[in-house]
C-alpha cells in the first residue's frame, strides 16, 4: 500500500505543479538573498544546496513516473515528450559542469606570461595550473569616435603549448580555445596596460546541456505544429465552437488613456522669447548640421536639439518654438533665456525648500542674491550616499542638477559638437565653448569665431527677418565640416535618414492609431452582442485593415532606427518597449480573423505599451552598443523573449476580459460561448508565449556562454527569466488536475501569472541589481505605482468573479 501510494504521488500532475511552484519559490528568494546576502551566499543557501538538487531531482523523476502512468509513449505525445526530456539532459548538463567544469580569471600585464588562473570557491580564492601557458604581447581598447565610450578592446597573446608558440587575438565575442580551454575578453586594467580573461573549460557539460536546448527546440516545435498536440486540439476545438455558433465578442473594458500637457508659466520674459522666434525653414537647415554626440555617434543637430529640450523642459516644444528652433534662440539670446521658466520641476518638497516654482522654474533662480548655487549643500550630502540610500528628494535633486548643468554648458556654446580636427586620431568633434587650444593657424580662428558670427546674423535676421546672411554663414561651416573631416565617415544619407524620422514621429502616431482603432473595435464588438447588424462586420473589417497600416508603419520605423544605429533596435528599454507593442499587434493581428476581442485587446495593450515607452522616464536616445551587446546572438536572444511578452499580454487582458464576464454571475448564450472561445484563444496565446520565453531564455544561455564562458550564472534578470517560464507553466499544468480545471482559476492565474514578466522586465532592475540593463531606467518606481493599482484590481476582480461562479 505505501509502494503504491508513493507511486501515485510520485507519477501526479498535481506533484508536478507543487514541486514548480517550490521551484519556483525557491528561485525567487534566492534573488533576494544575493541582493542583500551576497552572491555567494545565494549559490551556497538556495542555488547549490542538497535541497534543491534534490528538489530537481524529484521533479526528473515526477516525469518519467508520468510518462510511464499515462502511457505518452504510446499516445504519441512526441512534443511534451521531447520538452521534458530536454529539460532533464539540461539539468544533466548543468549537473556535470557543476561537478566537473573549470571556471577562473587569467589577469595578465603586458610581456607577462602565465599559466595559473585563480578560481572563486566558497573558501575563498584559489590558484589551478593550466596546461600550458598565455603571454600578453599587447592590448588594445578602441572608443567611439569622440568618446571615452569603449567600442571594442582585445588582447594579443602568445599561446606557449607543448613546446609551440601560436599566434592569437581575443576580443569580446571572439573565443581562444586552447585544449578544452575557452579564453573570453572580460575586462582590463585602467591603465590599458594590462587584461583580464574569462577562462572555462566545461567540454562536457557545454556538448550535453546544448543538445537539450537542440532537443528543447525541437520539442517545442512540435507543441505548436504537432497533430497530436494540445495546440492542434485547441485550434480544432475553436474552428468547431465558431461553426456552430457565430462568435460575439464582448467588450467589457475601455480605457481611456490621456497625456496632459501644462504650458510654462507665460511670464514676460517667456512671451519675450517667444515673440522672437527663428524661421522654420532656417531652423530645420541648422538642424540638418552633422554633430558628434557625447557617445561619439555621428547624428543631425536636429537629434540633439531634441533631446537637449526633452531633458530640460520634458516637452518635445517650448511654446510654438520647436527644438531647433529652441536651440537656436537659446544660443542666440542666453541672458534672455536665463530668465526663462524652462526647466520641468514637478517635486514640491524640492520647490518649498528652495522657494522655486512647482512646474517651471528659471536657471536664474538656482542662484541666490550672492550669485551661490542653492543646490550645492544638499547636492554634496546626496552624492555622498550610496544609490540605495537616496530618498526621492535626492533622486529630483541630481536630476534637477543635471538639467541646470545641461543649460549652463548650452550658455557657454558647449555641447554642440560641429568642428572637426582634421587627422585627429582620435576621430574628435568640438563645440565653440571647448577648449580650442588644439586647432592652429586658419582653423583656430575659424572655429573661435564662426559661431558668434553666426548667432549675431542670426539675431539680425530676428529683427529684419532675412536669414539670407545667417544661411550663408551656416554654408561656411559645413564646408568647413566636409572640407576637414578626414577621420570619420560622415554619411549624408543617413542623416538625411535620421531627420525624417524625428520628424515623422512615426511610434506616437501608431500609438494614436492603436488607441484610437483598438478601442473602436471594442465598441463595435460590444454593440454586435446586443445588435446583429451588418455593418458591424465590415467595420471592424476597415479598423482591422487601418491597424495593418499601423503596424506596417511601425515597421518602417523600426527599420529606419536599425538603419540609423547600425544595430537591432531592441538594445535598451525604449527600444524594448517598442519592439513589444510591435509584436503584441502582430499576435492580435494573427487572431483577427477568430477573435475581434482579442484583435482589439492586442491592438489597444500595443498603443498603450508606446505610450509608455513615450513617457519621459524612457529614454528613447540612441547610443552606441557596449562591447559585449555586439553579438549576433544577442539580437536572437531579445528579440525572442520580447515577443513573447507581447504574447503574454495579450492573455493578461483576455484573462481578464473573461474575469469581469465572470464577475456577472452565470453566462449562457452567445455571451457563453465568446466566453469559451475566449479561454481557448488565452491557452493558445499562453503555449506561444511560453515556447518563445523557453527559446528566448536558452538563446540568452548561448549568448552568455559565447560571450563571457558561463552559460548560466544565476544573475537576477536570467533567474527570474526561469521563474516566468516555471509559472507559465504551472497555469498550463492546472488543467491536468481534474478539480482545478476550469475557466476561473485558469483565467485567474493567466492574469496573475503576468506578474512575473513585470518583475523579470522592471522589477528586477527596481528591486535587486545585476548585469542585465535592457529594461532598466531611474524611474522604473513612477510605473510600479500603476502595477500596483492593477494588483488591486485583479484581485478585486478575481475575488468577485470567483463568488459569482459559485453561486
Amino acid at each position: 500500500m505505501m509502494k503504491t501510494a508513493i507511486e501515485r504521488i510520485a507519477s501526479s500532475y498535481l506533484a508536478t505543479i507543487v514541486l514548480l511552484l517550490i521551484y519556483a519559490l525557491g528561485l525567487a528568494i534566492a534573488t533576494f538573498i544575493e541582493k542583500y546576502v551576497g552572491t555567494v551566499a545565494a549559490k551556497m543557501i538556495v542555488y547549490y544546496s542538497p535541497l534543491f538538487f534534490l528538489l530537481q531531482f524529484l521533479l526528473v523523476i515526477n516525469f518519467v513516473a508520468a510518462l510511464i502512468k499515462h502511457q505518452l509513449l504510446k499516445k504519441k505525445k512526441w512534443g511534451f515528450i521531447f520538452v521534458h526530456v530536454a529539460f532533464i539532459i539540461i539539468l544533466l548538463g548543468a549537473l556535470i559542469s557543476h561537478l566537473f567544469g573549470e571556471e577562473g580569471i587569467l589577469h595578465l600585464r603586458e610581456g607577462e606570461s602565465s599559466n595559473r588562473i585563480v578560481v572563486e570557491t566558497s573558501k575563498g580564492e584559489r590558484h589551478r595550473i593550466l596546461p600550458f601557458h598565455v603571454e600578453l604581447v599587447k592590448f588594445t581598447l578602441t572608443r567611439y569616435p569622440g568618446s571615452s565610450s569603449p567600442s571594442s578592446y582585445e588582447s594579443e597573446v602568445l599561446v606557449h603549448v607543448d613546446g609551440n608558440t601560436r599566434e592569437a587575438r581575443i576580443f569580446m565575442n571572439n573565443v581562444l580555445d586552447v585544449k578544452g580551454y575557452r579564453f573570453f575578453q572580460a575586462s582590463y586594467d585602467k591603465d590599458e596596460m594590462g587584461t583580464i580573461l574569462s577562462v572555462n573549460k566545461d567540454v562536457a557539460g557545454r556538448n550535453v546541456t546544448y543538445a537539450g536546448y537542440l532537443l528543447l527546440t525541437i520539442g517545442l516545435a512540435l507543441t505548436i505544429i504537432g497533430k497530436n498536440s494540445r495546440f492542434h486540439r485547441l485550434s480544432k476545438q475553436l474552428k468547431e465552437i465558431r461553426a456552430s455558433a457565430k462568435t460575439i465578442a464582448v467588450a467589457l473594458i475601455v480605457t481611456t488613456t490621456s497625456q496632459l500637457y501644462a504650458a510654462p508659466d507665460s511670464g514676460t520674459m517667456a512671451d519675450a522669447v517667444l515673440q522672437f522666434s527663428v524661421s522654420h525653414e532656417h531652423a530645420a537647415k541648422f538642424g540638418a548640421l552633422p554633430m558628434q554626440s557625447y557617445s561619439g555617434r555621428m547624428m543631425p543637430v536636429n537629434t540633439f536639439s531634441s533631446e537637449a529640450l526633452r531633458k530640460i523642459h520634458k516637452s518635445d516644444t517650448f511654446g510654438n518654438l520647436n527644438s531647433d528652433q529652441f536651440l537656436l534662440s537659446l544660443l542666440s539670446m542666453p541672458d534672455m533665456w536665463m530668465r526663462v521658466p524652462v526647466i520641468a520641476q514637478a517635486n514640491k518638497e524640492l520647490a518649498y525648500f528652495y522657494d522655486l516654482p512647482e512646474e517651471a522654474c528659471s536657471y536664474m533662480e538656482m542662484f541666490d542674491s550672492n550669485g551661490n548655487y542653492k543646490l550645492q549643500q544638499k547636492l554634496e550630502e546626496a552624492y555622498n550616499k550610496m544609490p540605495a540610500e537616496r530618498n526621492g528628494f535626492d533622486k529630483d535633486l541630481l536630476k534637477l542638477d543635471e538639467k541646470v548643468n545641461t543649460l549652463y554648458q548650452l550658455f557657454h556654446r558647449q555641447m554642440l559638437n560641429i568642428f572637426p580636427k582634421e587627422d585627429d586620431r582620435n576621430h574628435k568633434w568640438y563645440a565653440a565653448g571647448d577648449d580650442l587650444s588644439v586647432f592652429s593657424g586658419q582653423d583656430s580662428m575659424f572655429v573661435s569665431q564662426v559661431l558668434d558670427w553666426f548667432l549675431m546674423e542670426v539675431q539680425s535676421a530676428l529683427k529684419e527677418g532675412d536669414y539670407s546672411k545667417a544661411d550663408e554663414v551656416l554654408d561656411m561651416i559645413r564646408i568647413y565640416q566636409e572640407k576637414k573631416n578626414t577621420t570619420l565617415d560622415v554619411n549624408p544619407q543617413k542623416i538625411e535618414v535620421e531627420l525624417k524620422y524625428n520628424k515623422l514621429d512615426i511610434f506616437r502616431l501608431c500609438r494614436k492609431c492603436y488607441l484610437i482603432m483598438g478601442g473602436i473595435v471594442l465598441v463595435l464588438s460590444f454593440l454586435a452582442l446586443f445588435r446583429k447588424e451588418k455593418w458591424i462586420n465590415p467595420a471592424i473589417g476597415l479598423m482591422a485593415v487601418g491597424v495593418l497600416g499601423a503596424f506596417l508603419f511601425h515597421i518602417i520605423g523600426m527599420g529606419m532606427r536599425w538603419y540609423i544605429a547600425g544595430y537591432a533596435p531592441w538594445s535598451n528599454s525604449y527600444e524594448t518597449m517598442v519592439y513589444v507593442s510591435w509584436a503584441t499587434v502582430l499576435a492580435g493581428l494573427l487572431f483577427v480573423r477568430r477573435s475581434s476581442i482579442t484583435f482589439a485587446l492586442a491592438t489597444l495593450f500595443g498603443g498603450v505599451i508606446l505610450f509608455v515607452s513615450g513617457l519621459n522616464w524612457m529614454d528613447p536616445q540612441i547610443n552606441p552598443l557596449a562591447p559585449v551587446l555586439k553579438s549576433p546572438w544577442l539580437m536572437f536572444h531579445v528579440a525572442v523573449i520580447v515577443a513573447a511578452y507581447g504574447f503574454f499580454g495579450i492573455s493578461c487582458l483576455v484573462g481578464l476580459t473573461n474575469l469581469i464576464i465572470l464577475s456577472f454571475g452565470r453566462v449562457k448564450g452567445h455571451v457563453h460561448t465568446a466566453l469559451k472561445e475566449l479561454t481557448i484563444i488565452n491557452e493558445i496565446s499562453l503555449l506561444i508565449g511560453l515556447a518563445l520565453m523557453t527559446v528566448g531564455t536558452f538563446l540568452g544561455a548561448v549568448w552568455a556562454n559565447e560571450s563571457w564562458g558561463r552559460y548560466w550564472g544565476w544573475d537576477p534578470k536570467e533567474t527570474w527569466a526561469l521563474i516566468t517560464v516555471v509559472v507559465y507553466a504551472v497555469v498550463l499544468h492546472l488543467r491536468l488536475v481534474r478539480k482545478w480545471d476550469n475557466l476561473w482559476l485558469f483565467n485567474f492565474s493567466s492574469v496573475v501569472a503576468f506578474s512575473s514578466v513585470l518583475m523579470t522586465y522592471f522589477g528586477v532592475n527596481y528591486f535587486l541589481s545585476g548585469m542585465h540593463s535592457y529594461g532598466q531606467n531611474d524611474l522604473t518606481g513612477s510605473i510600479l505605482i500603476y502595477v500596483y493599482i492593477a494588483i488591486v484590481i485583479v484581485i478585486l476582480t478575481g475575488i468577485l468573479s470567483y463568488k459569482k461562479t459559485k453561486i
